[in-house]
């Protein structure tokens, strides 16, 4: 009787903990396809507030009616522009101007130099944010499509902006259906069952809803800047991290359903086993991504949060609603494979894993040299890994017509004109400041913002406009304003101007934007990365009570990133013929790899700990491995598959991005947690865990010749 009411007594418990999350997942359901609303993609916004190009910014406001984002719409006919196409031009310009968000009047447009090509500056109302995208679109329709050898493209800042805000509108469809399909896939693999796969899967959607709900709130009432990176990256890293997450605690449930005979009685075991070590590695994850709140730029501090609420979402849905779905399926939710109770070794059932377990006993050291040569090796391909700033034509995948007008203006245009880098000087140095500017190499040209207005053409003898005594130098750069060549003449610009005495001169622009974007992700780089290695060895030492094994196992993560980061250069420069990588990729690849990659050695080396005590470090290395090696290899296979989904994005740093940490976990869960880590720790022996009480200890699993063991 006693059992029969426990049986309900735990049957009740669970119905009423999923009907909860029923419940709770009909609520913020709906917000999982609202994180577009308030999803930013304004670079500008996302400067520190110190930045030379914020401060310049500010100025800006006051020499304009209304702040603009200029659109370039650029033609082309090779022959030579002729009298129809200039009709045509005017045409266009004068249908511009009624564009809703359009700020007129247009200047005239511009043809260029050999005669070839002709564009037209279309300023379009910053205040429009996210609506720049529709504007775009509407010029887009208005010139239509190239005719009769004439070529006609929509790009500048507000053409680049809008087929960025294209791409990130895919998260919320594509990408997300991706990542289903991928899990689903991977899941069928696994558990070759019909019915298993259902739970985690349920159990990383229900996650993913309470993380976006609670994303949105946090954007919605401007807590943190959400932006189209951060949004992509949290539907990978939720469904990525909650399949692990459930792997695991399945994989300790089915082992506990051969010790006990009842699910409830399996399940607390099993959560009771399972959960410390899920929880360490979840709470490594967010104190991880909580280091990029140091961060200078604003897009950081924002991805840090973001993706902390979707593993703090994550881990709270796969230790309470997950565990009642599995009470609920019972034994059947295994089917066809369904658990036995017969006290089974669950090494018994890992008979590879069995098997690697013993060539490491056998060849422990020779294994933990050879991997770490290997993975040093690799890690020589760093020097190839040149960090800079993509230009808007090596931004995306795909040939998009902001990059194709890009292209053109290239061509035939001094390649500043229509992204200007602005100089905000003292009046009485305005003169002197003009021919300074003059000077430095790949400067075009210098004009001051003359009093006739915002969009009217330039005029060299019009009075400067003076607004707090202050005027206003516009300068065309020689090179394109996102190259390598303009970055380098706004530090040289910046130099110069700011040696004259009285100036005060202050650059910024767009260049000046990429510039001071790049100052501040190196900044962030020297200062985050260090942080995140300290917290993560101060909680493997809180979780394993050692400190030569969390020492060992950052070191092995770290020679992990190193190798990656080498072999991803490889692939981007002769694989994918990438042009290089941001600046901010090795920050976030660190922080991704880094926080990601040391979970396996948690899951790993907490159940290393837990055979030690009872068997002996050398023998409760080899119990560890085998027993964990398969569902850890599968959790590891299922994140890297997800973060690969970011290639339907066409953009090439998320690209880059979901390469690197799908090659970085793959490499962490074949060759670091399955060779290295183990070899490492059974070559050591007790005193990995020093100074702990474990590392004293002489069981007949640390002697040299615990065959049973390594066999």
């Amino acid at each position: 009787m006693a059992a029969g009411r426990s049986r309900w007594t735990a049957t009740l418990i669970a119905v009423a903990v999923v009907l909860g999350w029923l419940i709770v997942g009909g609520v913020a359901g709906p917000y999982a396809g609202k994180l577009g609303d308030v999803a930013t993609n304004d670079n500008a916004s996302f400067l520190p507030a110190d930045a030379e190009a914020t401060r310049a910014q500010d100025l800006a406001a006051g020499f304009v009616d209304r702040e603009t984002t200029p659109a370039l719409v650029v033609y082309e006919r090779t022959s030579g522009i002729t009298a129809a196409d200039q009709q045509r031009i005017q045409a266009d310009a004068a249908r511009f101007v009624q564009v809703p968000g359009v700020v007129g009047p247009l200047p005239p447009p511009v043809v260029s130099q050999d005669k070839q090509a002709a564009q037209v500056i279309v300023p379009i109302d910053s205040a429009e944010g996210e609506q720049i995208r529709s504007v775009v679109d509407q010029l887009r329709a208005i010139t239509g499509p190239d005719r009769d050898g004439l070529t006609v493209d929509v790009a500048g800042p507000a053409g680049l902006l809008g087929d960025l805000i294209e791409v990130f509108s895919a998260i919320d469809g594509p990408l997300l259906l991706v990542t289903l399909v991928v899990v689903l896939i991977i899941l069928l693999i696994v558990y070759r069952s019909p019915v298993l796969w259902v739970f985690p899967l349920l159990a990383a959607g229900m996650s993913y809803s309470l993380a976006a709900v609670v994303v949105y709130q946090l954007a919605k009432h401007d807590v943190v800047k959400l932006n189209g990176q951060a949004q992509g990256i949290l539907t990978v890293l939720v469904f990525g991290a909650g399949t692990d997450y459930a792997l695991l605690l399945i994989a300790r449930y089915r082992e506990e359903l051969h010790r006990h005979e009842r699910p409830w009685d399996a399940m607390k075991a099993a959560w009771k086993g399972a959960a410390p070590a899920i929880i360490a590695s979840g709470a490594t994850v967010i104190v991880s991504l909580l280091c990029l709140l140091l961060s200078s730029l604003n897009s950081n501090r924002a991805l840090g949060p973001v993706s902390a609420v979707g593993i703090a979402a994550t881990l709270l849905v796969m230790l309470t609603f997950l565990p009642a779905l599995l009470v609920l399926g019972g034994r059947w939710a295994f089917w066809p494979r369904r658990p036995r109770h017969d006290d089974a070794d669950p090494r018994t059932e890992h008979g590879l894993w069995g098997r690697i377990a013993g060539f490491v006993a056998r060849r422990a050291r020779t294994v933990w040299i050879v991997t770490a040569v290997v993975l040093a090796a690799l890690a020589i391909g760093v020097t190839q890994l040149g960090a800079t700033t993509l230009g808007q034509t090596q931004l995306f995948t795909q040939r998009t017509d902001s990059v194709a007008g890009q292209e053109v203006i290239d061509r035939h245009f001094p390649a500043g004109t229509g992204s200007p880098a602005t100089i905000f000087t003292e009046q009485a140095a305005a003169q002197r400041v003009a021919q300074v500017a003059q000077g430095v190499k790949g400067v075009a040209s210098v004009l001051p913002l003359g009093q006739q207005g915002q969009n009217a053409p330039p005029d060299p003898n019009a009075p400067p406009k003076v607004v707090d005594g202050r005027v206003q130098l516009n300068v065309t750069l020689a090179d394109p304003p996102d190259s390598n060549g303009a970055e380098q003449t706004i530090r040289d610009l910046r130099e110069a101007v700011h040696a004259v005495p009285g100036a005060d001169a202050v650059v910024g622009g767009f260049t000046a934007i990429n510039v001071d974007t790049a100052d501040a992700s190196v900044r962030d780089r020297n200062v985050i990365i260090p942080v995140v290695l300290l917290v993560i060895a101060i909680i493997l030492a809180l979780l394993l009570r050692a400190l030569v094994a969390p020492v060992l196992l950052i070191a092995t993560v770290v020679l992990s990133f190193l190798a990656t980061l080498g072999l991803c250069a490889l692939l981007f420069t002769y694989v994918f013929d990438f042009p290089g990588v941001d600046q901010s990729f090795p920050l976030f690849a660190f922080v991704f790899l880094v926080a990601l990659g040391i979970d396996y050695n948690i899951f790993l080396m907490s159940r290393v700990r837990e055979e030690s005590v009872r068997r002996g470090t050398r023998a409760g290395v080899l119990a560890g491995l085998a027993v964990t090696g398969g569902v850890i290899t599968s959790a590891g296979i299922v994140l890297a598959a997800t973060f690969s989904a970011l290639a339907v994005l066409p953009l090439v740093v998320l690209v880059e991005l979901g390469v690197a940490v799908a090659v970085g976990v793959l490499l962490d869960t074949i060759v670091v947690r399955s060779l290295l880590v183990p070899a490492l720790a059974y070559d050591i022996g007790p005193k990995v865990w020093w100074p702990s009480r474990l590392s004293r200890s002489h069981r007949d699993g640390d002697r040299a010749g615990a065959g049973v063991d390594r066999a």
